[in-house]
């Protein structure tokens, strides 16, 4: 598979790495010559400072960096658009704005928030349905755990992606520790052997790298990144 328009990286849980591992393609695309825009349509915790966007921009240097809604408490978006009394975009506004984004960017990048099925509207809309409205110009990065657990939660996700017939690029794991113990090697050993990809593992330190060091290593952590 080729590097499709728009990707949409999501991931086996909450916590699991996706803004990071966002970042890290957003550099390693940008490393290749082309223009990147990154989109979140649901953006909650915001009254704590939390903003992926603005961490995707400081790591990578993206230009173009939005979220359809910004929520103010750290939950689920439907349970944070009701503690704020707030009404969620429905998917196709927010298929809307990415196709938009694709006429000037050479790649969007749709981050979700938290796991696939996670409900982003009050109508049942889910990262899945936006994918499948997006399709065939888009593809999922699934961003997985090294740690025990990690095999059923990715074969779950790898199997709703499949039975709706959506696109994946491949599988990142999100946070690679230093020092990998009997676990985390031989969960990469079966990682390695899906049916789709493990393109790369992005190191649990990688957020605390200068900007620069960042962007230099991102290619290498996604090596298996197809052209």
């Amino acid at each position: 598979m080729s590097l499709p328009a728009i990707i949409l990286v999501t991931g086996t849980d909450t916590g699991v790495g996706k803004t990071v591992t966002t970042a890290a393609l957003a550099a390693a695309v940008q490393r290749r010559g082309r223009t990147v825009a990154v989109y979140k349509p649901c953006q909650s915790g915001s009254a704590g400072g939390d903003s992926d966007t603005a961490e995707i921009v400081r790591l990578a240097g993206v230009t173009t960096a939005e979220a359809g809604v910004v929520l103010r408490q750290p939950l689920a978006p439907v349970a944070a658009a009701a503690a704020d009394g707030a009404e969620l975009p429905p998917l196709a506004v927010h298929a809307d704005r990415i196709r938009e984004l694709v006429q000037s960017h050479d790649h969007v990048l749709v981050e979700g928030a938290g796991g696939l099925l996670v409900d982003l509207d009050s109508y049942g809309g889910t990262l899945a349905g936006l994918g499948a409205l997006l399709a065939p110009d888009a593809a999922f990065l699934l961003v997985t755990r090294p740690a025990l657990g990690t095999l059923n939660h990715t074969a779950l996700t790898l199997e709703a992606l499949e039975k709706r017939g959506l696109g994946v690029l491949g599988v990142v794991i999100g946070s690679w520790p230093g020092n990998p113990g009997t676990v985390e090697q031989g969960n990469r050993q079966v990682l390695e052997s899906l049916p789709v990809p493990l393109i790369g593992a992005i190191g649990a330190l990688a957020s605390e790298l200068s900007p620069a060091d960042f962007r230099g290593q991102a290619a290498a952590w996604l090596k298996g990144l197809p052209e």
